[in-house]
């Protein structure tokens, strides 16, 4: 009788990296990735930036080439969507009807982008950023002194206004908070990032919420509550995701703004794993979290796949993500949630290139560094090790961050 294969669902970060670290764990099976896209696992960051501005194809986004895959033996059914998992049975069923059999199973359903529910929201130019078919779709209505309207100051609306406004586009973000990138970032860095895409030709605008959208078949005004309105000629919607739970919730796992594992990325069946941004699993650093990261997926899924053979490895990495608009890199180091104390290195007010410190009753929690890659490797380093340190070392730039990491009698003291 053929054996069984090892399914994954979503071809995604974590199934790229899952499929062909199972082989190396020793898995000798079948493999099999289900996903709903008609593409092999892709790059998603770049979509905002090198592809839509052009400068990379589709071809050059693959993670790995399709030769890669068929060395190990990894087999793809694409463009089809799985609607439901019978536990017991360990079958799959999809759309069509069709039943998969397996022995192990893998869930990387990763997330979706969060809809808007406002009148106009369906009229032609108004899009949302997640795919490449949706990129495809942005990219037929760039055009040079058109007008493009943001809704959403996250990461992916800024990344997205850099690059339309590279494009020579008339850009606007509109943000409902009253700054931009209000949940993932201090003040100050906010301020710091407001300030350059202004100065690059972006108009900001906060504490907006938009009421809906106007247009004769095709979008051409975005409407707010306050009555103002925006001429548009295309719209982009980015105001978050949903992690993508629902098979798993509906196969009776446990499921809280995404699909609980354990370190090992194990749910509660001996033969399911989840991995990547549809996962809720535990930290050393921060408790139960859910995270949007490549990394995370990437790591992850390494775990995930010594647990499908039997083995326990762990994942415990330091959360790290980063972003890029115009000519700055952002990378940051673990997660800010609960701080009390922001430190500042660098001045944030003039250039482009600072670290904002974020301390958690004395302790380094997290870094948000822009254009400082060895400040970032090293507070990476002081949080993971928890090094103390103070506010008064980590703001003062004649002391190097490396010099934290080894006792130095010519340290400032600790107090």
């Amino acid at each position: 009788m053929p054996q069984l294969p090892c399914i994954i669902i979503g071809a995604s970060h974590a199934a790229a990296q899952l499929a062909p670290s199972l082989r190396q764990e020793g898995w000798d099976g079948p493999i099999l990735i289900v996903g709903d896209e008609s593409f092999i696992p892709y790059h998603r960051p770049p979509l905002s930036k090198a592809y839509l501005l052009g400068e990379k194809t589709a071809d050059e986004l693959l993670i790995r080439p399709a030769d890669a895959y068929r060395r190990h033996g990894i087999e793809f059914r694409l463009g089809v969507r799985v609607e439901s998992i019978d536990r017991q049975a360990k079958t799959l069923t999809l759309a069509s009807g069709e039943q998969l059999a397996y022995a192990k199973l893998a869930i990387c359903t990763g997330t979706r982008v969060r809809t808007v529910n406002l009148p106009g929201s369906e009229l032609a130019g108004v899009h949302y950023l997640r795919n490449i078919e949706d990129i495809d779709r942005i990219r037929q209505a760039v055009r040079p002194q058109g007008r493009a309207v943001i809704v959403g100051g996250g990461y992916i609306g800024l990344e997205t206004a850099a690059v339309l406004n590279q494009l020579g586009m008339q850009v606007t973000v509109l943000e409902m908070a009253d700054r931009v990138l209000a949940r993932v970032t201090a003040p100050q860095v906010s301020a710091f990032f407001q300030r350059v895409h202004e100065q690059e030709g972006v108009s900001i605008q906060t504490a907006v919420a938009v009421s809906g959208f106007a247009g004769d078949g095709r979008v051409e005004q975005v409407l707010c509550a306050d009555g103002r309105q925006f001429a548009a000629d295309l719209v982009i919607i980015g105001v978050g995701v949903v992690p993508n739970v629902e098979l798993a919730a509906q196969a009776g796992l446990a499921t809280d703004n995404g699909i609980l594992v354990d370190a090992c990325a194990r749910t509660a069946d001996p033969d399911i794993v989840a991995v990547g941004d549809c996962t809720l699993h535990p930290s050393p650093y921060y408790g139960f979290i859910r995270l949007e990261s490549v990394p995370n997926a990437t790591e992850q899924a390494k775990s995930a796949a010594a647990a499908l053979c039997g083995k326990d490895k762990p994942y415990a990495a330091l959360p790290w993500f980063w972003s890029d608009q115009y000519d700055m890199k952002l990378q940051i180091a673990g997660l800010n949630q609960g701080y009390d104390q922001v430190v500042v290195r660098g001045d944030r007010e003039v250039g482009r290139s600072f670290c904002a410190f974020y301390l958690k009753q004395g302790k380094l929690i997290a870094a948000d560094c822009v254009n400082r890659a060895q400040e970032f490797m090293f507070s990476k380093r002081l949080i993971t090790e928890n090094i103390e340190v103070n506010a008064q070392q980590l703001a003062d730039e004649s002391i190097p961050l490396k010099s934290l990491l080894v006792p130095d009698d010519a340290a400032l003291p600790l107090n």
